[in-house]
């Protein structure tokens, strides 16, 4: 084991030295290893024990920090404030303005302090080495409660990095023919909340994207990528407030507010607020979707963006919270573009 993890840590070093540039899950890729793996490897870098929750209790001493959650296709970063956080079994939440997230603790088992060229951050990883979330220290986070909170839950007897890997598989459906299609439309018509959508999916065994084809008339709707940027570069110049969701396995975060500086730059479609980054990799898009359903406050308007495995890889509302009904701004222009096409 000594010496592979030694021939993997001179690979490492000669791929940084020559792509300085290249980001560490980039490389972890090109090794055909875990980025947890090259995380571990380090020098600089703290393992930390596994009491998450406790330790994401207390990141609120850090102050303003950067949330970072990403998956293969788009990546969500929020400034903000970690605060109001609560864990019900294994499951977390933090409500905030700011730093808005659902946590999925089951996919929580690797944590480390790490620094990068003096760019501090605490990440987390899945057991097959993927990361699930990243907090990152700003110019304005304090400095020494990161040293004491890194000091506190440092791993003192550290074991061997138990990575297992895990094989991609595409998201299968039901034969359309076996579905009880009716009901279906039927369920999907008499929903009362946004939350229902996932467990009427598991009743009639069928995937997301396959209820997207399903779905009543005026229900779902297919639109290009090119209607999607048109859509969101109308939402940046009217100052629109929306939802922006992302999730990896064991974290969704959400954005609400407007986006304003949108820029595109080789296959990336960015926007680059103050407060709010996303980076989303349009060559990952296999299919984009105008999405209704009904809730006891109206019908919500949303997008989702599907990659060619049938996973989601974002999906976006107008800003709205439970009670209160969407934005009739934004739903006039996700409408407009979306009879269009």
């Amino acid at each position: 084991m000594e010496t592979i993890s030694i021939t993997l840590q001179q690979q490492w070093e000669v791929l940084k030295t020559e792509n300085p540039k290249l980001r560490i899950r980039d490389a972890a890729q090109q090794l055909h290893v875990s980025e947890a793996q090259l995380v571990a490897l380090g020098a600089n870098n703290v393992w930390l024990n596994a009491d998450f929750e406790n330790l994401l209790k207390e990141v609120e001493t850090l102050g303003y920090v950067m949330a970072l959650t990403r998956n293969q296709h788009c990546v969500h970063e929020r400034k903000g404030v970690y605060k109001n956080l609560s864990f019900n079994g294994t499951m977390g939440l933090a409500v905030n303005p700011d730093i808005d997230l659902r946590l999925f603790m089951p996919h929580w088992h690797f944590a480390f302090a790490v620094n990068e060229q003096e760019r501090l951050s605490l990440q987390f990883f899945d057991n097959d080495g993927t990361a699930v979330h990243k907090i990152y220290l700003t110019d304005k986070s304090h400095l020494k409660a990161y040293q004491k909170l890194v000091k506190k839950y440092k791993n003192e007897s550290p074991a061997t990095l138990a990575i297992r890997p895990t094989i991609a598989t595409k998201v299968s459906d039901t034969p359309d023919s076996e579905v009880d299609v009716v009901g279906f439309k039927n369920a999907w018509l008499a929903l009362k909340d946004t939350h229902q959508f996932f467990g009427m999916l598991h009743n009639f065994k069928i995937s997301r994207l396959q209820a997207m084809r399903l779905a009543p008339a005026n229900h779902a709707k297919e639109i290009s990528l090119e209607g999607f940027k048109k859509i969101f570069k109308i939402l940046s110049h009217r100052a629109i407030p929306i939802m922006v969701f992302t999730a990896s396995a064991g974290c969704i975060q959400i954005h609400t507010g407007p986006v304003i500086k949108i820029v595109e730059t080789g296959p990336w479609f960015n926007v680059l607020d103050t407060e709010f980054n996303m980076h989303l990799n349009q060559t990952g898009i296999s299919s984009i979707w105008v999405v209704k359903k009904p809730t006891d406050d109206g019908i919500v308007t949303g997008i989702e963006i599907f990659d060619d495995e049938g996973k989601t890889i974002a999906q976006f509302f107008g800003k709205r919270k439970p009670g209160i009904a969407e934005s009739l701004d934004w739903r006039a222009v996700v409408d407009a573009f979306s009879v269009s096409e």
